[in-house]
């Protein structure tokens, strides 16, 4: 299957506030050929995100946020989540890598060096365009801690920091809810080594 075999019948916003929502009519061809029946869906465009997970490889940690999240409560979760940095991309202009320093020293007051690209990929494709551009950036943690966030955004954000020999508890105690966060915490068990190595 190719892009062009979407045919976009009709598309229009039914909501346009602090994000928007678009409903498209379309139809698309099928595995076993044809065309599909005409169908509607809404699509909530919120922009593309980036985010980064801030590792320290002298003290071997990782740098984690906790902050409240409405999607988690309206879940039923715990509102309160473990996180990584991260931020939504403000137009053409910004690159995702200047994002995710701007919003490191922002959230968790971390001037960030080398970067890495961990993956980009689709938030929720069944319900939104949303892209993340995950990176992990290489800080120095010896004094990362304490509260930060913008309160012009209403962000109350705790930020602490966890050795990497930790991580595998943190997840197995299921405290980590937030999949940008659980992909950057299993790609650095995987990669830690090969990341000391390179910024050693």
């Amino acid at each position: 299957m190719k892009r062009n075999d979407v045919d976009i019948l009709d598309r229009s916003a039914v909501f346009d506030g602090y994000f928007r929502i678009d409903r498209y009519r379309l139809r698309h061809k099928l595995f076993a050929g044809g065309w599909s029946g005409a169908m509607v869906r809404e699509l909530f465009e919120r922009g593309h995100a980036a985010a980064l997970l801030p590792y320290d490889p002298v003290l071997d940690c990782v740098v984690l946020i906790e902050q409240f999240r409405i999607g988690a409560y309206a879940a039923g979760r715990h509102p309160w989540l473990i996180e990584v940095v991260a931020g939504i991309i403000d137009g053409e202009d910004e690159s995702a890598e200047d994002v995710v320093r701007r919003e490191a020293e922002e959230e968790a007051g971390l001037k960030v060096g080398d970067v890495i690209q961990i993956s980009e990929y689709l938030a929720s494709p069944g319900g939104t365009s949303e892209t993340v551009a995950l990176f992990c950036g290489r800080v120095d943690a010896s004094n990362a801690g304490g509260l930060y966030g913008l309160s012009a955004e209403h962000e109350d954000i705790r930020v602490f920091t966890v050795p990497v020999g930790d991580i595998s508890a943190l997840l197995a105690e299921k405290r980590t809810h937030n999949a940008t966060a659980l992909i950057a915490l299993q790609w650095l068990i995987l990669h830690r080594d090969e990341i000391r190595r390179r910024w050693s």
